[in-house]
């Protein structure tokens, strides 16, 4: 079948690799109707992370093609939408419904030992970097522990709406779910990418009394205010801590939220620091932000994809405020069934985050526009041919 591979200095490319298999009774295999990008594999490649050949994506939706011996839940033919990370469902983190810190998920534990101290679920797309599974941007995908993770899409909800259940919508509602978000709060949330605006929709269908997206681009500020109806900044044009200080009642927000994907956001209060406390490049500035903006006594969720480590992050201001900081990948199979009802009953609506289609076969162009933001690209949808 064909994939889409990294080539080991960074870059994207079609190959043929072999057919997946399936592996053990609980494994089903997909035929990938839809496969979407994600800020998550822009980290990946640039990391170094990913060996030539390994096969990117973690966000589909497709068709069940084969079903191993022990699934109960899936027939061939099923239209199922697939949670991100893989996880047994049967271990002691998967009973409490922490599907992400699954202690099985994985079939390399001394990369993420290494790593992160313990090993957290598998994700695909992470083949040699973490869990060994091949990714989404294929033509195919073996399915591990299928009753677990993956999930018949309703007949009333398309493929354009269902593929964000994957991933996008489940970290958006794990970030409202930390954050405790409650009605009448106020929420804050960096980052107008999908995750971000979804977080915002997510806050407000929680009950937030109001939710304030920055960032800086203004075509994705325009979605938000389009597609979500909350408040948006600019931080190129405003101060932003004071500004949510005075749409906060003067308290700060309740809960902010830092989905911006990367290590680099908002450069505001980096440009009022003295040069020795600028750090480097690998400095969180959006994350920075939402502690320095956060009312005190608040909580503040860290959803952007931090793979490493980081400097200057403000641990004073976290003590002196009593602030709560929290983080965490999606636990996918704990939210995606009532998300899809929530799709059919058109509570949530995700189409306009597919703002440009690509072939599989086109994929590095798709990427290429992706990483650019160019052309208003908020999220690239990958079809194989």
């Amino acid at each position: 079948m064909r994939a889409l591979c990294a080539t080991g200095d960074g870059g994207l490319a079609v190959r043929e690799v072999p057919d997946p298999e399936l592996r053990n009774g609980h494994d089903v295999i997909v035929r990938v109707r839809q496969s979407v990008t994600c800020g998550g594999d822009l980290h990946l490649l640039d990391s170094g992370a990913l060996r030539p050949g390994d096969v990117l994506g973690h966000e589909f939706l497709g068709e069940v093609v084969e079903v191993g011996p022990r699934v109960r839940r899936h027939r061939v033919g099923d239209r199922v939408v697939v949670a991100s990370v893989v996880a047994c469902g049967r271990c002691w983190h998967c009973r409490q419904g922490w599907y992400s810190c699954c202690d099985n998920g994985t079939v390399e534990p001394p990369v993420d030992e290494a790593a992160w101290g313990q090993t957290p679920a598998g994700c695909y797309g992470h083949p040699s970097a973490s869990g060994g599974f091949a990714g989404s941007h294929a033509e195919y995908v073996r399915v591990p522990y299928a009753d677990v993770g993956a999930f018949r899409v309703p007949d009333g909800v398309d493929d354009d709406r269902a593929v964000f259940a994957s991933d996008a919508v489940p970290t958006a509602w794990a970030g409202v779910e930390l954050g405790g978000v409650r009605p009448g709060d106020v929420v804050a949330v960096w980052g107008a990418g999908a995750v971000g605006q979804l977080t915002a929709r997510a806050a407000v269908l929680h009950g937030a009394a109001r939710v304030v997206v920055v960032d800086r681009y203004d075509d994705r500020l325009d979605m938000v205010a389009r597609h979500v109806g909350v408040d948006t900044l600019n931080y190129r044009r405003a101060d932003v801590p004071a500004e949510l200080v005075e749409r906060s009642g003067g308290r700060g927000p309740d809960v902010c939220v830092e989905a911006a994907g990367s290590l680099d956001g908002s450069r505001w209060l980096a440009d009022r620091l003295p040069d020795r406390l600028r750090g480097t490049p690998r400095t969180p500035l959006a994350l920075r932000e939402a502690v320095h903006a956060c009312r005190k006594g608040g909580t503040v969720v860290v959803l952007g994809e931090v793979t490493g480590f980081v400097d200057t992050f403000p641990a004073g201001a976290v003590v002196r405020k009593g602030l709560s900081v929290r983080g965490g990948r999606p636990h996918g199979p704990r939210y995606i069934p009532a998300l899809l009802d929530r799709m059919a009953r058109d509570e949530l609506r995700t189409e306009h985050l597919a703002t440009h289609r690509f072939p599989l076969r086109e994929g590095a162009a798709g990427y290429a526009l992706f990483r650019n933001r160019a052309d208003g690209c908020v999220r690239v949808v990958l079809t194989p041919d």
